[in-house]
């Protein structure tokens, strides 16, 4: 066989020319540019009288490639097909085949773990014939997502709206926030008091801090009384220290990624959609042109579940760490993380191609988004190899009149792997301890100050992006491919809403929710369709039959179809809109609040005669510290949530604190707290009272200076809300600046999407 005649056909041109570079002369590298074959969409495209056949046609717009690769595939010795290594490239190879006309002798399918000029040389030396149990499970999934979502949409056309979608896997995610809503509706506040006394040695120096534990078995204090009472029997008495423990505690670095937690980490430290992570690791798979490499493909296959590691990358991250950092810092062997049970298993986890490759080495040659992903990645993989954290822990107990109060302060003895990668958190932590003086048992301590505090048990907090990503791979709901496309089709379809960065349902996708547990409890069953994805795991193993599988459930679906039909006869369900008492100033009608792309805004019910719309100002507690005026909560363009005057530009105030009910004792005015989850006290912003609180020690992890940035939002966003025509601006520049960018060519295409964005968004 000559090697002048092989073409290998790839999806993305970015990942046909990685791998040209890497094979050299004699192999010609083409993109598909995604499927060629797919079924209609103009209709149901399966045969669900004759064994659920699959009617597949061309894509439109693609006569011209499939023309061309023909023509190349006719001239070629060996085909060789290497789209993605999952259920969805092996399903376009084997639709390239046919499309192709191509014999088995001629087909051969290679796969890429991870794009390094190794593994495609390997592959190519090592071809294998189409996995059919793979292609199989893969129409069998495309085809039930076909019949839920075309015989079911139309439902939702006539009895709620045109334009809505259910599927498979989207109206469980969508219930799933719904159920959320419902469990912090129906939570009812508990409420608890903590008890925190300072307490001086009485011999020596140094206090601590020491928080009730019980009497002497553990108790909570759920009254303002009975914590009053053991206040009043500790006040003034010496406490005596009747335990101290001393212990060293180690702690493991978090596994490499997968599909779900590297979505849920992008999220938590870089603020990116589940979208937008898997659009940029696509990028860095498929290769960027690095500076004095070339072409290069940076990370292993960015979809997976599976915790292992290859031999060889536990080798080069351990070369490197020595080299790097020391022997100390080395784990010592391979770290292997076990993949919890059910995971597919088919590829590697995320981890750097080359670990040589430092982040800060290839920067230059990266997009600020890539280098903030890759550097994610580097860092978690390096330090999956890295020797534990070791702290110095101190428990101390001490006890008064029968009371037990407990104190602990672990300190960081040993950085092991914290010195390159810490896993970020869903929620805030408690606040870190202070150290504690050097007590030993039998030593008398005296209170100096007694602090009790209430507080009220919280409700389950709403989903983000990531947390709904982390529930919905917990629950089997889905796979690594689907979790990002599911979450941006409901907040397309504007079942949810994101505001502040949780999704909250909207009264649309409640109302939809509603409809599909009344009628179609398996489709909305989280359980029933974790099943269903066994069951298309056992399509791809061999050990189901996938036509067998849609006849199972086609079976019941359509009965519930038809009980729905009927039982919906005559019946339309409405939308609630929520009234305000904001009057328009065009008509006089009080206006609704509506949900659209960017979240909620004011419109005018007299819609279309009246296309007045308004930004939605939500009204907070207290008052203006500059001018004593009202004070509304508002969104910078980046989204981000902060605190204004209502008298806009006209005052100025703005604050990302939140302005709360209280005032401060001292000068009267209205008491801020920090933003965010969490037990956040109270404090005051007026610079000229004795009880003001500064910038920097009010709890922020991060603390920002006023930058140039920040000033122009400042300006822009606290003036007054504008009405009528001028209002609808806003959303048509936003949508604008995320398609075309910044600059000449955004500004120039924002007017010609204003006109139709504001309507659709009325409607």
């Amino acid at each position: 066989m000559s090697k002048a005649n092989n073409l290998v056909i790839v999806e993305s041109p970015s990942k046909a020319k990685t791998i040209s570079r890497y094979l050299g002369p004699g192999y010609t590298v083409k993109a598909s540019m995604g499927h060629l074959r797919d079924l209609p969409k103009s209709k149901m495209g399966v045969d669900l009288e004759n064994g659920f056949t699959p009617q597949y046609i061309a894509v439109r717009g693609k006569e011209s490639l499939i023309k061309e690769l023909k023509a190349d595939a006719a001239k070629a010795a060996t085909v060789y097909l290497a789209t993605d290594p999952d259920r969805e490239g092996e399903a376009i190879s084997w639709h390239l085949k046919e499309l192709l006309g191509l014999s088995d002798e001629k087909a051969k399918r290679v796969t890429f773990n991870e794009i390094t000029q190794r593994v495609v040389k390997e592959s190519i030396e090592h071809p294998r014939d189409i996995d059919y149990d793979l292609v199989d499970a893969q129409q069998a999934r495309r085809i039930l997502d076909r019949i839920v979502g075309y015989e079911l949409s139309p439902l939702l056309w006539k009895k709620v709206r045109r334009g809505l979608s259910a599927g498979r896997v989207q109206s469980v995610a969508t219930r799933l926030v719904v159920d959320r809503e419902n469990e912090i509706r129906a939570f009812v506040p508990k409420e608890y008091w903590s008890l925190d006394v300072l307490l001086n040695r009485t011999a020596g120096s140094g206090s601590f801090v020491a928080r009730y534990y019980g009497s002497p078995a553990k108790q909570e204090l759920e009254s303002q009384a009975q914590t009053q009472a053991i206040a009043d029997d500790i006040a003034g008495r010496e406490f005596t220290v009747t335990g101290v423990k001393k212990t060293e505690k180690k702690r493991s670095s978090a596994p490499p990624f997968t599909t779900s937690t590297l979505q849920q980490e992008a999220s938590r430290k870089l603020g990116f959609t589940p979208r937008k992570t898997m659009m940029i690791a696509q990028q860095l798979y498929e290769g960027v042109e690095v500076s004095g490499e070339g072409t290069t493909g940076l990370i292993t296959y960015m979809r997976t579940d599976s915790l292992r590691l290859s031999d060889e990358a536990m080798d080069s991250a351990a070369e490197f760490i020595r080299s790097r950092y020391g022997n100390a810092y080395y784990y010592g062997k391979h770290h292997v993380f076990k993949t919890k049970s059910g995971a597919q298993d088919a590829h590697e986890a995320i981890r750097p191609s080359h670990v040589e490759l430092e982040p800060e080495r290839i920067r230059q040659s990266l997009t600020l988004d890539q280098y903030k992903l890759y550097k994610l990645i580097w860092s978690r993989f390096l330090a999956t190899q890295m020797a534990n954290a070791v702290y110095d822990a101190v428990s101390i107990e001490t006890e008064c009149a029968g009371h037990v109060f407990r104190s602990s302060h672990q300190s960081l003895r040993f950085s092991g792997f914290i010195a390159v990668y810490e896993e970020g958190r869903d929620e805030e932590g408690e606040a870190v301890s202070t150290p504690l003086p050097d007590l030993a048992v039998g030593e008398k301590a005296l209170p100096a100050k007694i602090d009790k505090e209430q507080h009220f048990t919280q409700p389950p907090a709403r989903y983000t992006e990531a947390t709904l990503v982390k529930a919905m791979e917990e629950k089997g709901i889905g796979r690594p491919s689907t979790y990002a496309a599911t979450i941006s089709t409901i907040e397309d379809r504007e079942y949810v809403v994101k505001e502040d960065k949780r999704l909250s349902p909207t009264p649309l996708g409640e109302i939809v929710t509603g409809m599909m547990m009344e009628r179609f409890r398996d489709i909305i069953d989280v359980e029933f369709t974790a099943n269903m994805e066994s069951k298309l795991d056992e399509v791809a193993e061999g050990k189901q039959q996938w036509k067998a599988l849609l006849a199972d459930f086609y079976t019941d679906f359509s009965k519930e179809m038809q009980d729905a039909e009927q039982a919906l006869e005559g019946v339309r369900l409405k939308v609630p809109e929520e009234e305000t008492d904001e009057v328009c100033e065009l008509c006089g009608r009080k206006m609704v609040i509506k949900t659209g792309r960017f979240g909620k805004f004011l419109a005018c019910p007299g819609y279309p005669e009246c296309k007045n719309t308004k930004p939605l100002v939500e009204r907070m507690p207290g008052r203006c510290p500059k001018c004593g005026g009202g004070m509304l909560k508002r969104k910078s363009k980046k989204g981000f949530a902060y605190y204004a005057c209502e008298k806009g530009a006209e005052c100025g105030f703005m604050t990302w604190d939140v302005p709360t009910a209280e005032d401060c004792p001292e000068c009267g005015q209205t008491l801020f707290k920090k933003s965010g989850k969490g037990r956040n006290k109270p404090f005051c912003i007026n610079e000229s009272c004795s009880r003001f609180l500064p910038e920097d020690k009010r709890g922020y992890y991060k603390k920002k200076t006023e930058s140039t940035t920040q000033t122009e939002e400042k300006a822009e966003d606290t003036a007054a809300p504008k009405t009528g025509a001028k209002a609808k601006k806003a959303p048509a520049k936003k949508t604008a600046s995320r398609k075309t960018g910044t600059g000449k060519a955004a500004t120039k295409k924002a007017p010609a999407k204003k006109t139709g964005g504001t309507k659709e968004a009325a409607k």
